[in-house]
């Protein structure tokens, strides 16, 4: 059996117990060294045999699973995050189907929610966003025409810009192209929740210079929109006036 585990946004301890419980019982974990915090692979057994991905091709990778599950051991691949997100899964599973190799996937704490907690904010404020886009910007992994950002940015929701921290100037001039003002509020996040944590607030304009006035040219996630400022509605849940299923309005 394999088991994609989703390792969470950075500190060992945001991994769910699942995950946790599954890394104590493998046999092999082959994990994303280049993302992962490796404190995280104390929770291995002591004969536990553990191989960094960042060192290795797809075909390798599925060679090492292959030779595990032929010596009956339980391999976890070990994902950053959540591995839906840009974990380039399905090319494995798909590998794994063909080799009628039986695999689970285990989610976890992906970085966009660890932002979320490091800069203590919610994403979907009433009369400001209730829809929160994740992307991209193109690199050298192609994005759609249709998803560019200046195309995402022109619905003025929340947006969360996932492995772009390289690309911050041409990052601004899309948001800027898109319909955001160039004082909209941002934030630069690099590496939540771990113990180097860092939060940047800036707006769209100067959100290049802020990275470079910090030092941060990797591993950082972009927020943007007006959840980060303080003008928002309250939410119709605990008005006392709006009635639910379990209390009654107050007239």
């Amino acid at each position: 059996m394999v088991n994609f585990v989703g390792a969470g946004c950075g500190a060992p301890d945001l991994i769910t117990v699942r995950g946790m419980k599954l890394l104590e019982k493998a046999d092999l974990v082959i994990y994303a060294g280049s993302l992962v915090n490796p404190e995280l692979l104390d929770y291995a057994g002591e004969n536990c045999e553990i191989l960094n991905s960042a060192y290795m091709t797809l075909d390798e990778v599925i060679s090492a699973i292959e030779k595990a599950e032929s010596e009956g051991k339980m391999t976890v691949r070990l994902h950053t995050g959540d591995p839906c997100l840009y974990g380039a899964i399905r090319e494995q599973m798909d590998k794994l189907d063909a080799l009628g190799i039986s695999y689970e996937i285990c989610p976890g704490v992906s970085s966009f929610c660890g932002v979320a907690a490091a800069l203590k904010a919610e994403y979907t404020l009433p009369d400001v966003s209730q829809t929160v886009i994740i992307t991209r910007m193109a690199g050298r992994t192609p994005v759609p025409d249709r998803e560019s950002i200046a195309s995402l940015a022109a619905h003025g929701s929340t947006m969360v810009i996932f492995l772009s921290t390289g690309m911050l100037k041409e990052l601004s001039s899309e948001l800027i192209k898109g319909g955001y003002s160039a004082d909209t509020p941002a934030a630069i996040v690099y590496k939540a929740s771990w113990e180097d944590e860092k939060v940047c607030r800036c707006n769209i304009s100067s959100l290049a210079e802020t990275a470079a006035e910090n030092g941060i040219t990797k591993t950082a996630l972009i927020a943007i929109g007006g959840f980060l400022g303080d003008d928002y509605a309250l939410s119709k849940l605990y008005d006392k006036t709006f009635e639910t299923g379990f209390r009654k309005a107050v007239k």
